[in-house]
């Protein structure tokens, strides 16, 4: 299974769930890849605590396309295990950005396809962290995947995106990836007591978006997670959102 976890709006909880979900994998006894193709590296950052990039990175590997060489890598090379069982990453790295121009207009948009193609034997399942814009490595990684998650923060801003969002997602799979399934519109920050977070949910299930189950609490919680490097099911498994999360993950792994 190869889940991407997409949005072009940021602030939306995009790295925090993508993070979560590949953790509550892990945890549930799978073979986790976490692929972070966000400059910014928030995925990365969560899951090493460090602000060092490792040499292994996911720069390093779309460099790797612009070098042919002899002695090429195998993509097992820019992976690197984390401090938690079953949880593999390929890091992200600042040089990402200034990639992308080059990476675009050598045509390399199907490269990461190919790579996880041959990765998904080593891996039970691999999510991929976006960046927040629709560019070279987020339809890379919708060309890639045959899942795709859409996190939602129940305001108006999102909900006007949404749209916008389905129909990029449609058109990769109409033009590049026939196997593209958007598996599911993941609610963030969702206060079951406040009528505007309720309303907005009702109204997208109302026009038939796939909602999934549970929606995400807002909690203070998830800042001491970000602080502590520590994904919500290993920080405190009791907790009501690290439950929500290994819920959500229990809900998608039926698929």
């Amino acid at each position: 299974m190869r889940r991407v976890v997409f949005n072009q709006k940021g602030g939306v909880g995009k790295s925090t769930i993508t993070v979560n979900l590949a953790a509550a994998a892990a945890k549930a006894g799978r073979k986790v890849l976490l692929l972070d193709l966000d400059p910014q590296g928030n995925a990365s950052h969560y899951l090493t605590g460090s602000s060092t990039v490792p040499e292994a990175n996911a720069a390093s590997f779309f460099n790797q396309m612009l070098n042919i060489s002899l002695f090429e890598k195998q993509a097992q090379d820019f992976i690197a295990p984390t401090r938690h069982d079953n949880l593999h990453l390929m890091a992200s790295h600042p040089e990402l950005s200034e990639l992308m121009v080059k990476l675009e207009a050598r045509y390399k948009m199907f490269k990461l396809r190919e790579t996880l193609l041959q990765l998904q034997h080593s891996y039970d399942e691999i999510w991929i962290d976006t960046p927040p814009a629709l560019n070279f490595y987020t339809r890379s990684a919708l060309i890639a995947a045959n899942r795709c998650l859409i996190p939602f923060d129940c305001d108006t801003f999102s909900r006007q995106a949404l749209l916008g969002l389905l129909d990029s997602a449609a058109e990769i799979r109409a033009d590049h990836n026939p196997e593209l399934q958007i598996e599911g519109i993941v609610v963030n920050q969702f206060q079951p007591r406040a009528s505007l977070p309720v309303r907005m949910v009702q109204e997208l299930r109302d026009a038939g978006h796939p909602v999934l189950q549970p929606p995400l609490s807002a909690s203070v919680k998830i800042r001491e997670s970000h602080e502590r490097s520590l994904p919500m099911v290993f920080l405190d498994p009791r907790h009501k959102l690290a439950q929500e999360f290994s819920q959500l993950y229990a809900n998608l792994a039926q698929h």
